[in-house]
């Protein structure tokens, strides 16, 4: 595989798995509309049921002008087991096609609303992971009370040794550097205390050699607990992919749970209903924070090529987030930073041996 893809055009193109997701191709091309009016460098690739997909892009004019429809006949289902998705969609799927086009160059990221595991598990397969890294990570926004951080893994893989939750920091700081603007970010492990002597031993081994090699292009701050990803103490959190989905969905679980509240009580007399009357522009404000269709969009960190995971149930605004997260990714070259910063790294890499097992 080419280690570089990028086309020379400064043109950035993305490829779409139509079908995915529980709206699918309707929710798709709002999300595109919403982008291609604002990105003139940006083109797409369509790839879903040409007689469900081609309606609807003519509904799109601006859009239309910028994306082509390439006809498939499959498109894997939101329940499909990664296994069973492979056997049926394998080559001809919509999921699958849209990442191929990463892979032969024809696209510089593919992104997908559809099933997690199997997005991930076709990805893996089409792509494969960079030499240096064994296993990948999804990535995703989180906003905080200084901003947005950034927290891998959210679900790709379950457990880690020490190399694997290493290889997730320095991917992590590459891609904070581009999404959040930071030269050298600040990344924390997740443990159960910031005390060296607790947690696992594959963490505490993971936070030794970070702490040792001090490498330029992040900052370690040690152990950060389960309340620092929500006031933003670092700007990188890294976790294994158990831990890190369960507090994802409990976040996101808390915010509508809030949310809820707040609609209970400013309903429940005339009363509230004037306050919530005077002080509307601060609960918008609110509201808008704590919309998850804002930082919509997972990063698969750690394969030979761009693909980002959208949220299955979002609506066109939040796909257009997932398509504006790729667009930067691959707008900044993502796949390089995290090749130089792997370089930069090498030292506290030993191939072969688990640094969990070695400091035991």
């Amino acid at each position: 595989m080419p280690e570089q893809r990028r086309s020379s055009t400064p043109q950035i193109r993305i490829a779409l798995d139509a079908m995915g997701g529980d709206n699918g191709p309707s929710v798709v091309l709002a999300g595109a509309a919403r982008v291609a009016a604002k990105r003139p460098d940006v083109t797409f690739l369509l790839f879903g049921d040409s007689a469900l997909v081609e309606p609807l892009l003519r509904s799109h004019a601006a859009l239309a002008k910028v994306a082509t429809v390439h006809h498939s006949d499959v498109a894997i289902k939101m329940d499909d087991k990664p296994s069973q998705a492979l056997r049926t969609g394998r080559r001809v799927s919509s999921m699958w096609m849209a990442v191929e086009a990463v892979k032969r160059g024809d696209a510089d990221v593919a992104v997908s609303a559809g099933n997690t595991g199997a997005l991930m598990a076709m990805s893996k397969v089409c792509l494969r992971t960079m030499p240096q890294i064994d296993r990948p990570a999804i990535a995703a926004l989180w906003p905080t009370l200084r901003g947005r951080s950034i927290v891998l893994d959210v679900g790709a893989t379950i457990g880690a040794d020490a190399q694997h939750l290493v290889d997730m920091a320095i991917m992590g700081a590459a891609m904070a550097s581009i999404v959040l603007g930071v030269p050298t970010p600040s990344l924390g492990l997740l443990n159960v205390g910031i005390e060296e002597i607790k947690g696992l031993e594959e963490v505490k081994a993971a936070g030794r050699l970070l702490r040792d090699a001090a490498l330029p292009h992040l900052d370690y701050r040690g152990f950060v607990e389960g309340d620092d990803l929500g006031r933003g103490t670092v700007d990188v959190v890294v976790t294994e992919g158990f831990t890190g989905n369960i507090a994802l969905k409990t976040a996101e679980g808390t915010a509508k749970q809030i949310a809820q509240y707040l609609r209970d009580a400013m309903g429940a007399s005339l009363l509230s209903k004037l306050g919530y009357v005077l002080a509307r522009k601060a609960f918008d404000a609110m509201r808008e924070k704590m919309d998850p269709r804002r930082v919509n969009g997972g990063v698969f960190l750690g394969l030979d090529g761009l693909v980002i995971k959208s949220h299955g149930g979002t609506d066109g605004l939040g796909f257009a987030g997932a398509i504006e997260m790729g667009y930067e990714m691959a707008h900044h070259d993502l796949l390089s930073k995290i090749r130089e910063s792997l370089t930069l790294a090498q030292e506290i890499r030993t191939p072969g041996v688990s640094p969990a097992a070695e400091s035991s």
